[in-house]
């Protein structure tokens, strides 16, 4: 068993859940055995050995001011880090104990300007285990001291939250976290850390006095949180940061609450589908978020971000919103000023979670006082200005800006103006800033002006050449004399060390003068550290002032980042209104419009007109559309201006898509299972206030099939949801629809056909397309012209219902099905495509190009069944041909029914057709 340091570390890591262990060794914090060989792993350090009672341990280590990196480094791997500090005891010996464990939801100092939260999930216990909410949910963000809650209705509505707020690690309750489904949804959608956490804090009484105990007891009832379920995740939450050690709580001073009524639902599925802050392939360049983003601050950003996946459905706020983008926007001169002076501000918000936990060097506090002396210049560049009286004003007057004048002059009276990184090594206050301070530094630097003097003095007293005086850890202060004077040297001066080319010496006085200048030195570090402690605890006291000018500046940010946008592209202000409507003129996709010559498009959808009906070729605009018409709703409900050239929006709950699904057959759901799933969350979830895009439903199975789901899908969502739609299709039999359902209508994206050149028009038009160009595409994506010009030829056989050569790879070779005999040709042999059965069929006499009748395309299926392989329709054998056993198969054959015949079964069956007949 391990004794002394490797001891005392293995000891410490076993009192801690943490996944790696920092325990600090004097001027390092060192890693042993497990622990080194993962660091040295992930980080590329180097491994020693430290032996320990007999047995050697990997060790690595960093030193101690190089910590933070190679923590956050672990932490964004997904590692949870405990860090064990190191004291002197009552004995003098020296020991550790854990301080703080930094988790992917707890770590301060981030490499990103992004928010970073902790959440927490809460389901009722005694609950089903398959029972689908409802779920509490709190999120803190520890760097900015954010802490919201609410109450959502189901998985769904779970996922869609999480997916927006992206947590970087969450905390499941007890009922939750074995709900393995749930969990692997959430893996699924989160890169976050999914951490088990005590469940004794997410009971009742125990969150409730966290939460009462943080935010006031009267804040639940003041803020509208009555659910029993948030206040539990929310009091996970504190305790969490508590247990961590984060030191951050200070820095949480509200509890915000807020509930479906005040967001429209914008779930994952919807947010990846419309590229909000990320592509389908994963980056964030060209997402909506890169497009509108002018922000020059990380809190301004981070704003944005959150309208553009968080919109509202509050009138008020937009509006208010809107009159501030649409003064920015007309004001370009005040624009630029304000964005100027925005430029040169911190991060307050992070800023007042760092003096909280005690983090916060001079040089953050130096950055608080800049920031806050920014809100004058601010205040003008807005005052006199056609600014003064909109909104933007209305902003800045949130915050109490004398109080900020009162902080901002305290610390440019104590700080110095280039304090260094250490906190503990002087320099960090300014000369007159305490008298008892001042006093010391006064003797301090006297003491060393007598060394700094001294070489020259024993120079001229004692008639010497080549004399230094300095400093190191081993020797301390001396007197250094080159060799070729050493022996002049008094008598009074002692040796200590012998070099190449010199001698150390030192006297009774420099003795004295050194422990008088460390003594000094000591006291002084003490004294303006502690002074320094007492002033980042004032300003931590006023962290609530720093988060309200922090979250005034971000917000006048963001409005001047849509202004911008606004202004760049001639966006226009959208009118909202209570009523059922979507009603574009000349509206364009706010990325799209950036990368090419764009053709705008009108779109009207209302109470007569709700459902549109999209036809029209592949690749011709018709995803773009529908993309654009849910992308002008979700900016007019973020507060922004919109790519039109007039907009009327009716306001929504929840924008929903289906817009393909990518194949996730590794997760065991096919592309039809994931279109089905996503289908049946829509009709689940919207309601007569919505916006549904769909875009191909059906498409993954069989035709049939395929257009019954998309047309019993339609009925529903028209009868029953009546939600506004645009449902983009290649099946054209929908579109009679519009014929039979008052409130469907259909429009098209227009082709120009010229002697059979194809020119996609990019302009939406009413009424139904009469054909889909699907060849021609196949010809624009670089299909092999022998294959494009087949196509073209079975494709007009198929609309004249004639028959088709099925052609073989070679003379005398036939494909599948195919006979050399007939006059067809050897190598071929002439079909139908029958729609009834969605297969091809053969055409009875070869070469034959008179429409077959209805009886002659379907055939006769017991026929069919008994042909024989290779052999001709006059040559078709009938069921007494052949033994008992194999009439035996037939019979079993056309008695089953595919179509309700679960696959496993039916391969089962199909195998051991195959023996018998073996």
């Amino acid at each position: 068993m391990a004794t002394g340091i490797v001891g005392e570390f293995l000891d410490l890591k076993a009192e801690t859940d943490a996944d790696v262990l920092a325990m600090q060794c004097g001027d390092f914090y060192e890693f042993f055995a497990d622990d080194a060989e993962l660091v040295a792993d992930e980080l590329d350090l180097s491994i020693s050995q430290k032996s320990s009672h007999g047995s050697s341990y990997p060790m690595a280590g960093v030193p101690l001011s190089e910590l933070t990196p190679y923590v956050n480094a672990l932490v964004e791997r997904g590692y949870r880090v405990a860090v064990a500090d190191q004291y002197e005891t009552d004995g003098g010996d020296h020991a550790r104990e854990i301080v703080r464990v930094v988790t992917p939801g707890t770590v301060l100092e981030t490499s990103d300007d992004d928010a970073r939260y902790l959440a927490a999930v809460v389901r009722y216990e005694g609950t089903d285990s398959d029972a689908d909410g409802p779920y509490g949910l709190a999120f803190a963000d520890v760097t900015t001291g954010r802490f919201l809650a609410t109450t959502v209705d189901d998985g769904g509505d779970l996922r869609a939250e999480l997916y927006r707020f992206d947590p970087a690690e969450v905390l499941p309750g007890p009922q939750v976290r074995n709900d393995d489904d749930l969990l692997g949804a959430v893996r699924e959608d989160l890169s976050g850390r999914v951490t088990a956490f005590d469940g004794e804090a997410f009971a009742t009484g125990r969150a409730q006095h966290a939460v009462r105990e943080q935010f006031g007891r009267e804040t639940t009832d003041s803020v509208g949180l009555d659910s029993e379920l948030a206040v539990r995740a929310a009091g996970a939450v504190l305790s969490y940061v508590e247990e961590t050690g984060a030191g951050v709580l200070a820095s949480m001073t509200r509890l915000t609450a807020y509930g479906a009524d005040d967001r429209v639902d914008v779930d994952a599925t919807t947010q990846r589908n419309l590229e909000i802050t990320e592509t389908m392939r994963g980056d964030a360049d060209g997402s909506l978020f890169d497009t509108v983003d002018h922000t020059v601050t990380a809190a301004g950003g981070r704003l944005l971000r959150e309208w553009l996946t968080r919109p509202r459905r509050d009138r008020e706020t937009l509006a208010d919103r809107l009159d501030a983008v649409e003064a920015l926007a007309s004001a370009a001169l005040a624009r630029d000023r304000l964005r100027e002076v925005l430029g040169d501000a911190y991060d307050l918000e992070r800023l007042a979670a760092r003096t909280t936990s005690g983090s916060a060097g001079a040089r953050e506090l130096l950055s608080v006082r800049d920031t806050l002396a920014l809100l004058p210049d601010l205040a003008d560049a807005i005052g006199g200005t056609a600014l003064a009286d909109s909104p933007a004003a209305a902003v800045l007057d949130r915050v109490d800006r004398d109080a900020a004048a009162d902080l901002r002059d305290e610390l440019a009276e104590a700080l110095a103006e280039d304090p260094p990184k250490a906190k503990t090594g002087g320099g960090l206050l300014k000369e007159g800033y305490d008298e008892e301070l001042d006093e010391l530094i006064e003797r301090h630097e006297s003491a060393k002006s007598w060394l700094d003097g001294l070489a020259e003095r024993e120079k001229r007293e004692h008639g010497l050449s080549h004399v230094t005086v300095d400093r190191n850890k081993t020797d301390g202060y001396y007197i250094q004399v080159g060799k070729s004077v050493a022996d002049q040297v008094p008598e009074h001066y002692r040796e200590i060390k012998t070099l190449k080319n010199s001698k150390r010496f030192v006297t009774d006085e420099l003795d004295e003068k050194e422990r008088e200048v460390l003594r000094l030195e000591e006291a002084r570090g003490e004294l303006e550290y502690e002074l320094f402690e007492a002033l980042r605890e004032r300003v931590a006291e006023r962290a609530e002032l720093l988060q309200d000018a922090g979250r005034a500046i971000a917000e006048l940010d963001a409005l001047a980042s849509l202004a911008t946008h606004a202004a760049k592209r001639d966006w226009t202000r959208p009118e909202l209104t209570d009523e059922r409507r979507l009603d574009v003129e000349a509206g364009r996709h706010p990325v799209v419009e950036g990368t090419t010559d764009f053709v705008p498009n009108d779109l009207r959808l209302d109470a007569e007109r709700g459902f549109l009906i999209v036809t029209g070729p592949n690749m011709s605009g018709k995803s773009t559309y529908m993309r654009q018409a849910a992308l002008i709703q979700l900016l007019a409900q973020a507060g922004s201006f919109v790519p039109a050239r007039a907009a009327e929006v009716g306001l929504v709950d929840g924008i929903y898509t289906r817009v393909g699904a990518l194949d996730e057959l590794a997760q065991g759901r096919s592309t039809f299972m994931v279109e089905m799933q996503e289908l049946s969350n829509i009709l689940h979830s919207a309601t007569e206030d919505s916006l549904v895009i769909l875009d191909e439903v059906g498409r993954g199975t069989a035709t049939y099939d395929g257009i019954s789901i998309a047309w019993a899908a339609t009925e529903y969502l028209h009868n029953e949801v009546r939600a506004r739609t645009l449902f983009a299709t290649h099946y054209h039999e929908l579109t009679t629809l519009a014929d039979h359902l008052p409130r469907v209508a259909n429009v098209h994206v227009a082709v120009d056909e010229r002697d059979g050149e194809v020119t996609f028009l990019r302009t939406v038009r009413d009424g139904p397309t009469n054909r889909s160009y699907g060849v021609h595409v196949a010809d624009l994506a670089g299909v092999p012209d022998p294959v494009v010009s087949r196509a073209d030829e079975v494709l007009d056989r198929l609309r004249e219902e004639k028959a088709i050569e099925a052609r073989g790879s070679r003379s005398g070779e036939v494909g599948d099905g195919a006979s050399s005999d007939g006059d067809g040709g050897e190598g071929t042999q002439q079909v139908v495509f029958d729609l009834s059965s969605g297969s091809f069929a053969g055409s009875g006499e070869a070469g034959s190009e008179a429409d077959p009748s209805p009886a002659s395309r379907n055939g006769d299926a017991a026929a069919d069944a008994t042909s024989t392989p290779g052999a001709s329709g006059s040559d078709a054998g009938t069921a007494e041909q052949f033994d008992p056993e194999a009439r035996a198969v037939i019979e079993e054959l056309s008695d089953v029914d595919v179509a309700e015949t679960p696959p496993v079964e039916l391969l089962s069956r199909v195998q051991e057709w195959q023996d018998r007949l073996d």
